[in-house]
């Protein structure tokens, strides 16, 4: 199938325009040229009915002249009077031709040739007179039929141009007819061809908008295509090229991540046993100065291997490689875990918990499920003030198990609420401690409840903030 490109955006638009105005100039043209016609015709009708009035008086006036000339002739017996008569003659004679080559009606023609046949019979006799050799022959030239004749011919004048005035109006007619076929046809052609060419201008714009837009929210996979001008086409090569570079910057930097956390959490666990051994007394009794010491280095050593294994998991996460291993789990028993596992946490600042979660199983992947709960109860420590309370609640709703996590923290800045689940994302109302995290533990909660078919999200409090977890209850059971 062809399909037309231009070499520039700008000579779509043009092309667009001249296609869009060609079907309104072919109109305008049409048009013109109707007008033009009908006032050609017009001012051919007014010449032709001024000429055969023109001609019309002076025939009667000729007419009444060659009367005069015969009487006088008769009554004062002076044959050099005729010669009045015969220029009259000739010159009513010429006007008769000229009054033929004219348009006349048929009842006009009639009268032509009364008019003709009634001035040769008096041409005859006034020859007669003419041809005496002594005296002036007493004839009665009769001149009423040609003069009837005649006025008839002046008052039937208006005949032609009522002729043509109903011509001129069938053709007005008829051109206006068409022009308003062409409008009723031109509208919506143009308005079609008008909507075809901004579809074809926009396209492309919104090919790279979706492209871009696509990229911004790291999907690399797919090539940038876009259908349009050579100028656009050269530019989605240079956005192919930008995103094949994407994925090279992300592919180096997915393997950095998992060198440098592995590299990590090899030293990490030994810190983190040797400080557990000292904890435990192991290498000799401490004293309680040192045991708090210990205590501290055991608790910011579990900090870091969980910074580290967020690293991995996004790692994981971003090169595809997080496969669901599904078991029947009992969520209470998981919580608990979950919670047992933060006491520490909780304990320094003195935050109490609430927790209500009915004996519910579920067909999940353990791990990421617990990961999704711890991050979601880390955050909610994080950011609780000293002394506040974290409410964590299970319902099963419509088919949905849907866990709420609730803290008694300052809530999320609103300009913060579109990218709060964004890898790497620190909002803006930090809390006040010196560990700093990741601003990865949404970002991989959210990613392992869509891979559970679930969602995460924010939900809207007066006061603390709450995520809530919803997953879907078909491949869950209740239990005793």
């Amino acid at each position: 199938m062809f399909v037309w490109h231009p070499k520039s955006f700008s000579a779509l638009i043009l092309a667009g325009y001249l296609f869009a105005s060609l079907p309104l100039i072919f109109s305008l043209i049409y048009s013109a040229t109707a007008i033009n016609q009908l006032s050609t015709q017009n001012r051919q009708v007014v010449y032709k009915a001024e000429r055969i009035a023109h001609f019309s008086r002076i025939l009667v006036n000729h007419a009444a002249s060659m009367e005069r000339s015969v009487k006088l002739t008769s009554i004062l017996e002076d044959k050099s009077l005729l010669k009045k008569y015969f220029q009259s003659h000739d010159e009513f004679r010429d006007i008769l031709q000229n009054l033929s080559s004219l348009p006349l009606t048929d009842k006009q023609r009639q009268l032509i040739q009364i008019i003709e046949s009634s001035e040769s019979a008096i041409f005859h006799d006034v020859t007669k007179i003419l041809d005496a050799r002594k005296h002036i022959v007493q004839r009665h030239v009769d001149f009423s039929t040609l003069i009837v004749a005649t006025q008839d011919f002046l008052n039937h004048g208006d005949a032609p141009i009522e002729r043509e005035v109903e011509a001129m109006q069938k053709m007005a007619d008829q051109a206006n007819r068409i022009i308003m076929l062409l409008l009723a046809g031109l509208v919506p052609f143009v308005t079609l061809l008008a909507f075809g060419f901004s579809v074809l201008i926009t396209r492309p714009i919104r090919q790279i908008d979706n492209a871009i837009r696509s990229m911004g929210n790291g999907n690399l996979s797919s090539p940038v295509e876009i259908n349009g001008p050579q100028d656009l086409q050269q530019l989605a090569n240079r956005l192919n090229w930008m995103r094949q570079r994407l994925m090279e910057i992300e592919d180096q930097k997915s393997t950095f991540l998992q060198h440098v956390s592995h590299e990590l959490k090899t030293p990490l666990t030994s810190i983190r046993e040797g400080a557990n051994l000292l904890c435990e007394g192991v290498a000799g009794k401490l004293t309680e100065r040192q045991s708090e010491i210990t205590k501290i280095l055991y608790s910011n050593s579990l900090h870091l291997q969980k910074r580290i294994e967020d690293l991995l998991n996004f790692s994981a996460l971003q090169s595809a490689k997080a496969i669901l291993i599904r078991q029947n789990v009992a969520l209470k028993p998981l919580l608990d875990l979950i919670v047992h596992d933060q006491y520490l946490a909780m304990t320094n600042k003195s935050l109490k918990i609430e927790l209500l979660c009915p004996d519910l199983s579920i067909e999940c992947d353990q791990q990421k499920l617990g990961i999704i709960m711890d991050n979601l109860l880390s955050n909610a420590i994080k950011y609780s003030p000293v002394g506040g309370q974290i409410k964590i609640r299970v319902k099963e709703i419509n088919d949905t198990i849907r866990l709420d996590v609730i803290d008694s923290g300052p809530g999320i800045d609103p300009t913060d609420r579109e990218r709060i689940f964004d890898a790497f994302y620190q909002g803006r109302k930090a809390p006040q401690s010196h560990i700093r995290g990741t601003g990865l533990g949404l970002a991989i909660a959210r990613e392992y409840a869509l891979a559970h078919s679930g969602t995460l999200e924010l939900t809207e409090l007066e006061a603390g903030t709450c995520f809530r977890l919803a997953l879907p209850a078909t491949r869950m059971v209740v239990t005793a």
